[in-house]
């Protein structure tokens, strides 16, 4: 049986921790997104519209950067405090392709590093342990 390839993605809509098993240990990237930087609004020079615009495809570059990550994985964790978790488990379970693959959700306030490595690695260790219960 082939080990399942496990990853857990800690974020918000600025950036996102990423947390992959290589070799037994937790291997984490950083991803940012073009969402902080600053929109001069001054003036009233940009429309509601225009500014939306602009939100969502900067939300939807940051989306496909972390779908290439995922598509290679069996297992997805996607944590963090904000509602960018869903929205990307929206875009990405919308794909037939991605169907495969098997993602949950979970709320998680701001962590440091330590805080999210550790939770990955209890969340998939919970996994394992539920999965062992039902195989035999």
């Amino acid at each position: 049986m082939k080990a399942k390839k496990r990853i857990g993605i800690w974020m918000d809509y600025t950036s996102a921790q990423i947390y992959e098993n290589a070799s037994g240990e937790y291997l984490m990237t950083t991803i940012e997104s073009n969402f902080a930087q600053p929109v001069n609004q001054q003036g009233k020079q940009h429309s509601e519209s225009l500014l939306h615009n602009k939100e969502n495809q900067t939300d939807q570059a940051y989306f496909k950067s972390l779908i290439q990550w995922i598509k290679d994985y069996d297992e997805v964790l996607l944590f963090g405090p904000t509602k960018a978790k869903t929205a990307l488990y929206n875009q990405i379970k919308a794909t037939p392709k991605f169907n495969k693959i098997y993602i949950e959700t979970r709320d998680a306030d701001k962590m440091s590093n330590n805080q999210m490595k550790v939770f990955v690695k209890d969340y998939f260790a919970k996994l394992l342990h539920y999965e062992s219960n039902y195989t035999g």
